[in-house]
């Protein structure tokens, strides 16, 4: 079926609509990055300091019943939070994260137990087949970040005292160089052996080494500082590459949009010029058509 001026009119009216929703959702994402961006580039600094500040602490204390060695004979419970989305206009942003936690979920020797940030990858990890304890909604804002993450640090404590869970495993993505954003995979707990030969041997940035006083209770906040802000900084990350793939998704609606627009707005004016070309022919041809037959009544009367 052609299209008719009225058609092509409509379907422009549309595309300009659909341009500003574009326009708007754009700006929101850009304004989303920057207060994610920020979080994560603070807690980067905080985090080193919690390292360096737990190193001190490991140096001086020594081997600790806090952290067990690791065993592959026995290795426990499994559980894992996998941070995806609540909003449309990501592309394969949740897609992505998902088959990198089933990929490495279903690979491990104990049944894991789930707990998904967002419905969009909870629907999808449900698709799967893995076991799911748990749905979190996505926070709105910065400040939104501290109340997820204290529910998923008490769900967690709360099934380790109950000896359901040893390990626990993020999966979120993250902004990367080249590409809007990179799955990543972080084993926080156990906090063992391995784990503490690494902040131990973290080097004091001066010459001033630092003094450890409160002992094993200095060490034990340390430990729930380093819990607190590794996942506040996994969630952070998560949402700061989601608003980057909304960010490049708009930007790649605008421009087809804009295509879009070119394309119409180029047929509607063939169509209306081709309209008028029509209208313009038809009056030259009604009136050639009404002044013929009177030509040769004018030469006769030229002739008396």
């Amino acid at each position: 079926m052609s299209d008719t001026t009225e058609s092509l009119r409509r379907k422009i009216t549309s595309a300009g609509n659909l341009q500003s929703v574009v326009h708007t959702m754009k700006a929101l994402a850009a304004a989303s990055i920057g207060q994610y961006e920020r979080s994560v580039t603070a807690l980067a600094d905080y985090y080193r300091t919690v390292e360096l500040g737990l190193g001190a602490c490991l140096r001086e204390s020594g081997p600790s019943p806090l952290f067990a060695k690791r065993t592959q004979s026995s290795p426990g419970a499994v559980a894992a939070v996998v941070f995806g989305s609540d909003q449309g206009l990501v592309g394969q942003f949740n897609d992505v994260v998902a088959d990198v936690a089933i990929k490495m979920l279903t690979a491990l020797p104990a049944k894991p137990q789930v707990w998904a940030v967002g419905e969009r990858v909870h629907a999808r990890l449900a698709d799967a087949g893995l076991p799911l304890v748990g749905l979190f909604t996505v926070p709105n804002s910065v400040q939104a970040i501290t109340s997820l993450v204290g529910q998923i640090l008490v769900e967690s404590e709360t099934r380790s005292s109950l000896g359901q869970s040893t390990e626990l495993h993020l999966f979120y993505n993250r902004s990367a160089v080249g590409a809007v954003y990179a799955p990543v995979s972080q084993r926080l707990l156990p906090l063992d052996e391995n784990w503490r030969s690494r902040i131990a041997e973290l080097s004091w940035p001066t010459r001033n080494l630092p003094q450890v006083l409160g002992g094993a209770a200095t060490l034990g906040t340390l430990v729930r500082e380093y819990l607190f802000v590794s996942l506040f900084r996994a969630c952070a990350e998560s949402l700061a590459s989601e608003n980057a793939s909304r960010l490049a998704a708009m930007e790649r609606a605008e421009r087809n949009i804009d295509e879009l627009l070119v394309d119409l707005n180029s047929k509607f004016h063939r169509l209306r010029q081709s309209a008028i070309d029509e209208e313009l022919f038809d009056v030259i041809s009604g009136f050639e058509a009404l002044g013929s037959p009177q030509l040769p009544r004018a030469t006769e009367d030229s002739r008396q």
